[in-house]
């Protein structure tokens, strides 16, 4: 894929351009001391555009985008049910879980553990969460990140890595989650420019000049296979998406561990101004995610009638993007380029905050200052980021699909992180045992039943063995109510008629989506 000289300057532009806002938005007030709720939590002053652009634009990223787009030519429209699914998650967790958060008034989900437990599960799952995205989602986002990068322009993976890393911390490092989510809009904003330029045409291509739903139709004749949203047994995708379980099984459990337990998505909306303004924000980033599979799947389908004979699915993406003009192409880019480097800046802003506040200030005692605790928040993040660019090569160059190293690592301990936060919002008598046992055992049990039943779907374990692990975790519980209860009685769970509304309007379009593609 050729990029022209117009492209390389569009792209050039973009990067400076965002620098730049990330800077302005970074600046400092005259005689105003940057502390760690200014760097950690944007002051607590994000508003609801903000919180919901920001939430997906640290969802998305190049295993989304690429590896998304590969599994819908592989597999078709039914990988949207990652997307779809968890539209209705976002707005369990604004109704349900976000109030209690709120109200605690915390930096980070291992110190709502601390509240809820005691400091050992804190510690426990603070190291947990840095391990993963250290050595799982940063790396893995960079060296996807590379890949996309080299497969459209050629630049070798170790210079492709650094680019991103140097671009993402240059902005996220300074200006910590401000930065991070105020660029994020710009992010978004390309991003969906990009996926339905992207969508727009190659459904014209098919239709041969017709328009998109005439290109659509044709899609519908040519593949309707790919159209089946719940795959039937004898499907050779089965076992990734078995069936009717992604409506009421494991799916469910990714996605309230992804999108209500996990630092860097949930920092967002604990960094909003009020409860109601992360509410928006939610609703807001709920409809964004029904939309998604129009920029991520959508392509790939389409690729299928375009190019059907690809060596392998991922290279859907980069070839549907040998569609763009001169120009645009430059402006695609900037876009696939915008969703890694906010990936990245997300992950490594999550990793300096854990450091920062659930393991630093415990071990060094809470008489060190404003000024160094946003300075050592700084240098975790720079150092994660190096460490995830060394490893990246070695860990995943001989993989096959570096999203499966993704699923199946993070499989082993999502079962556990689910029940841990379940017991502890909803059973008054578990303690610190009942999360540690419950996080121990997800971790046995998923090896265990990758070893004795490896023909069972990652779906369906993650299912049962997050029921093993609620059902450990309240086994051995207190006898008496915790005195760390959570007292639903003191938090707010009412929403505003605006986002009941949302509620209602994503769960009808989910209802006629599947009911159409069933």
């Amino acid at each position: 894929m050729a990029m022209t000289s117009l492209d390389l300057a569009v792209f050039a532009g973009y990067c400076i351009l965002l620098l730049g806002f990330a800077w302005w938005i970074s600046r400092e007030k005259a005689g105003h001391q940057r502390n760690t709720s200014d760097y950690f939590l944007a002051s607590n002053a994000l508003p609801w555009w903000a919180v919901g652009t920001s939430l997906i634009a640290s969802n998305i990223s190049a295993e989304q985008i690429i590896g998304m787009t590969g599994s819908g030519y592989a597999i078709g429209l039914a990988i949207a049910s990652y997307e779809w699914m968890a539209a209705i998650t976002l707005i369990i967790i604004g109704k349900y879980f976000l109030p209690t958060f709120l109200e605690k008034k915390i930096y980070t989900m291992p110190q709502f553990l601390e509240q809820r437990f005691d400091h050992r599960v804190q510690l426990v799952m603070a190291f947990f969460w840095l391990a993963v995205y250290t050595f799982v989602n940063l790396t893995a986002v960079l060296y996807l990140g590379a890949l996309a990068i080299k497969t459209i322009t050629g630049v070798e993976m170790f210079y492709g890595m650094l680019f991103l890393a140097v671009f993402s911390a240059a902005y996220s490092l300074y200006g910590g989650l401000r930065a991070v989510a105020f660029t994020d809009i710009i992010q978004v904003t390309l991003l969906v420019f990009g996926g339905l330029m992207v969508s727009y045409l190659a459904l014209n291509t098919i239709a041969d000049g017709q328009g998109v739903f005439t290109g659509f139709g044709i899609l519908l004749e040519r593949v309707p296979q790919s159209f089946d949203m719940i795959l039937s047994p004898e499907h050779k995708d089965y076992v990734s998406l078995p069936g009717i379980s992604v409506l009421i099984g494991g799916l469910w459990v990714m996605n309230l561990s992804y999108w209500g337990f996990n630092q860097y998505i949930t920092q967002r909306t604990l960094a909003a101004k009020s409860l109601r303004e992360a509410q928006k924000g939610i609703a807001l980033a709920a409809f964004l995610k029904l939309l998604m599979p129009i920029l991520v799947v959508l392509p790939g389908i389409a690729a299928l009638v375009l190019v059907p004979n690809l060596e392998k699915p991922d290279q859907a993406y980069p070839e549907m993007m040998k569609l763009v003009p001169a120009g645009l192409l430059g402006l695609t880019f900037a876009a696939l380029v915008a969703a890694i480097a906010s990936s990245l800046s997300s992950m490594a802003n999550s990793v300096s905050t854990i450091f920062t506040m659930d393991i630093y200030r415990q071990l060094a005692g809470t008489q060190r200052g404003e000024k160094h605790l946003v300075l050592v928040g700084r240098t975790a993040a720079l150092t994660a980021m190096v460490v995830a660019m060394v490893i990246a090569e070695p860990l995943l160059g001989k993989l096959d699909q570096a999203f499966q190293y993704i699923q199946e690592f993070t499989g082993f301990f999502t079962p556990g992180v689910v029940a841990i936060f379940l017991l502890g919002f909803f059973y008054k008598r578990a303690n610190a045992t009942s999360a540690l046992v419950a996080g121990i055992g997800s971790v046995v049990l998923s090896a265990l039943a990758r070893i004795f039943w490896p023909e069972l779907p990652f779906m369906d374990r993650v299912g049962l063995i997050f029921v093993a692990c609620l059902l450990l975790g309240m086994l051995v519980a207190g006898k008496e109510k915790n005195p760390k209860a959570i007292e639903t009685g003191s938090v707010d769970y009412s929403t505003s008629s605006g986002f009941n509304l949302s509620a209602l309007c994503i769960s009808l379009i989910l209802v006629a989506l599947y009911y159409t593609w069933w």
